[in-house]
C-alpha cells in the first residue's frame, strides 16, 4: 500500500509594505522614464537633432543678413536657442503624459500605494533631465561654431540655474496640457500652435530693434525674451539691453526668475486638476 503525499496548501504571508516618501517614490518614476530614454534613443532627437539643425541653420544661412549689437551673431544666437529648446520641454513632457493615460499607465501607478503626485513629479523631474541634455549638446556645438562664455563661472552657473527654472516651469504647462488633451493629436496641434508662435516672436533668433512698435512690445514683454537676454548678459554675449528696450530687457535676470516662479505658480495647480480630473473620471 502507497502513501500520496498530500500538497500543503498553506497561505504564505502577505510581504508587508513599507511607506516610502514621495521623494523616492518620484525618483523611482523618474528612473522609469529614463529607462525609455535608453530603450528608445530616438526620443532624444529632439534635444539633440532639431537643436543642432536649427544651430546651424541659422548660423550659416541665416547668420549673414542678421545684424546683432556685439557684431558675432554666432555668439548672439546660442542663448535664443538654449531658451527655445527648455520651452519645447513642455511639448516632450505633454505628449509622455497623455501617451501614459491612453495606454492605461496611470491606472496600474493608481493601483499601487504611491502618491498621485509622485507620477507628476517624476515626469517633471524627468523632462527637465531630458532637456538638461539638449542645453549640454548645444552648449558643445556653440563652442565649435563660435560661442563663448565671456563672463566668471558665478554668472555662467546662474544662466544655466535659469534655463532649469524657466524650464521647470514651462514643464508643468505641458503636464497641464497632456492632462487635458483626449489625445496625442490634440497634444501636438495645442503646443504646435502655441510654442512655436511663441519661440519666434522673441529676441530669439533676432533683434527685437528691427520690429514695429506694437510687435516690438509684445516680443520684450515675452517671457521668453527676458530669459534669453538674461543668458545672454550673464555670458557676456551682449553688452547690454539695446536702446530704448522696455523695461522686462533692462532687468532681464529678475524679470525671468519672476515670470518662471509666477509661470509655475499658475499651470502647476492647473496641471494637478486636470490630472486628478482626468485620472478620477
Amino acid at each position: 500500500m502507497t502513501t500520496t503525499a498530500i500538497p500543503d496548501f498553506t497561505i504564505s504571508a502577505r510581504p508587508q509594505i513599507h511607506p516610502t516618501s514621495l521623494w523616492t517614490q518620484s525618483l523611482v518614476l523618474v528612473r522609469r522614464n529614463l529607462t525609455h530614454i535608453k530603450r528608445q534613443p530616438e526620443m532624444l532627437m529632439d534635444v539633440t537633432i532639431q537643436p543642432v539643425m536649427f544651430v546651424l541653420l541659422f548660423a550659416f544661412v541665416f547668420g549673414g543678413s542678421i545684424q546683432t549689437a556685439n557684431g558675432n551673431y554666432r555668439e548672439w544666437l546660442l542663448p535664443g536657442i538654449m531658451g527655445q529648446t527648455m520651452t519645447f520641454a513642455s511639448f516632450v513632457v505633454a505628449i509622455g503624459l497623455n501617451n501614459d493615460l491612453q495606454k492605461g499607465i496611470i491606472d496600474r501607478f493608481r493601483s499601487l500605494p504611491i502618491s498621485p503626485s509622485a507620477v507628476l513629479v517624476g515626469r517633471s523631474l524627468a523632462g527637465l533631465l531630458h532637456s538638461s541634455i539638449g542645453v549640454v549638446v548645444m552648449a558643445l556645438t556653440g563652442l565649435i561654431v563660435g560661442w563663448r562664455i565671456r563672463n566668471g563661472v558665478g554668472d555662467a552657473v546662474l544662466a544655466f540655474a535659469l534655463l532649469l527654472l524657466f524650464g521647470f516651469a514651462m514643464i508643468w504647462l505641458g503636464i497641464w496640457v497632456g492632462s487635458a488633451m483626449r489625445s496625442v493629436e490634440a497634444v501636438n496641434g495645442v503646443m504646435f500652435t502655441t510654442m512655436f508662435p511663441i519661440t519666434f516672436l522673441a529676441n530669439t533668433f533676432a533683434p527685437t530693434e528691427s520690429m514695429g512698435s506694437w510687435l516690438r512690445t509684445i516680443a520684450e514683454w515675452n517671457p521668453i525674451s527676458a530669459l534669453v537676454q538674461s543668458l545672454r548678459e550673464l555670458w557676456g554675449n551682449v553688452p547690454g539691453p539695446a536702446p530704448g528696450a522696455s523695461w522686462p530687457l533692462r532687468h532681464a535676470v529678475p524679470v525671468s526668475i519672476g515670470w518662471s516662479i509666477l509661470l509655475a505658480a499658475i499651470f502647476a495647480p492647473l496641471a494637478m486638476r486636470a490630472y486628478r480630473r482626468r485620472t478620477t473620471d
